[in-house]
């Protein structure tokens, strides 16, 4: 077997990304949480997540970025603690931007599973992070360790939804985001990545496609080709488009490689590329697929472990869908 050589941009790319993790990254026990949390009270919780998760996605594969992108809706409201789960009339759940959001039943299902295993003891917040990182690996994506010990929140609240990006901010915006939950540029250009494999509703790019900025137009910015073939899929504004265009059920860094071609779906996604502080990471990413998958899993740890709750902090839920009533 041929042995890899790094390139002088991979170790440049590497480097600068190490300098981030120093400044960014903390150790677990910083957190509250330890990678040995379930190893008495629920010793099978890690094989019991990974079988579930691997059934559901055997039949259907969609449910593997759905799990990614339920687990970041989590996070960057209120942080990981399965506040999106809680299912009653506003609540996260029940917000316009939680409309499109699956999954929830394949958590439910590990729950049930838990439950019987090892009951009150494994926390919705934990499942919903390990079965993120599972799907990730599902889906072709790197694995990396999740340190367990998060309690559930109790309050859910739908207007906080808003928080959440929906395809159109501008990249102060979203760096404004992710600096506000313990992230950092790299995190925000390799967390949308994710978008490598996935899909978004039509009705998310019909302002892109047909009235760009009310000007009646198509955004300039979109490759003209790219937006032909949008217009011809997207005739209604329910309908689905894959996020990338040219692999999109290969979890890899075409991604980055379409938006130099100006073929981002979302306006947020093309903004990464011309914006002097995210363009030079996305043309090292694009080059670099080994950097790409590395620090997807450093980037999905750190936000696994924005704002938990643990101790008395929260409660372990023995229905995801409702706060305990004990």
């Amino acid at each position: 077997m041929k042995a890899f050589v790094p390139s002088a941009l991979f170790l440049v790319a590497l480097h600068l990304i190490s300098a981030t993790v120093r400044a960014g990254g903390l150790p677990v026990e910083a957190y509250g949480l330890s990678f040995q949390y379930y190893q008495e009270s629920c010793p099978n919780f890690e094989a019991i997540v990974s079988r579930k998760v691997k059934e559901w996605i055997k039949k259907d594969y969609t449910l593997a970025p759905a799990l990614m992108r339920l687990h970041f809706h989590d996070c960057v409201v209120r942080g990981c603690d399965a506040s999106i789960l809680l299912n009653y009339p506003g609540s996260e759940r029940s917000a316009a931007e939680s409309k499109t959001l699956r999954g929830f039943e394949v958590i439910n299902d590990i729950k049930a599973a838990l439950e019987k295993s090892c009951p009150k003891m494994a926390s919705c917040a934990d499942i919903l992070t390990s079965a993120a990182r599972d799907a990730t690996v599902l889906a072709g994506g790197p694995f990396w360790m999740v340190p367990y010990g998060r309690k559930d929140g109790r309050v859910s609240v739908a207007k906080e939804a808003s928080k959440v990006p929906v395809g159109h901010e501008n990249v102060t915006s979203l760096l404004q985001l992710f600096q506000s939950q313990g992230l950092n540029v790299l995190d925000l250009v390799v967390l949308s990545g994710a978008h490598t494999i996935g899909r978004s509703t039509c009705g998310s790019i019909q302002s892109r496609l047909y009235n760009y900025k009310s000007t009646g137009k198509p955004d300039p910015t979109l490759n003209r080709e790219y937006g032909n073939y949008l217009k011809r899929k997207c005739r209604w504004a329910s309908e689905y488009v894959y996020l990338d265009g040219r692999t999109p059920k290969t979890f890899d860094n075409m991604y980055y490689k379409n938006l130099q071609k100006k073929m981002g779906l979302l306006s947020t996604d093309q903004y990464l590329n011309s914006d002097s502080r995210t363009g030079p990471l996305v043309s090292a990413l694009a080059t670099q697929p080994e950097l790409f998958n590395y620090q997807f899993g450093v980037s999905m740890a750190k936000l696994g472990n924005v704002q938990v709750l643990t101790g008395d902090e929260g409660e372990v839920r023995t229905n995801c869908n409702a706060v305990n009533r004990y």
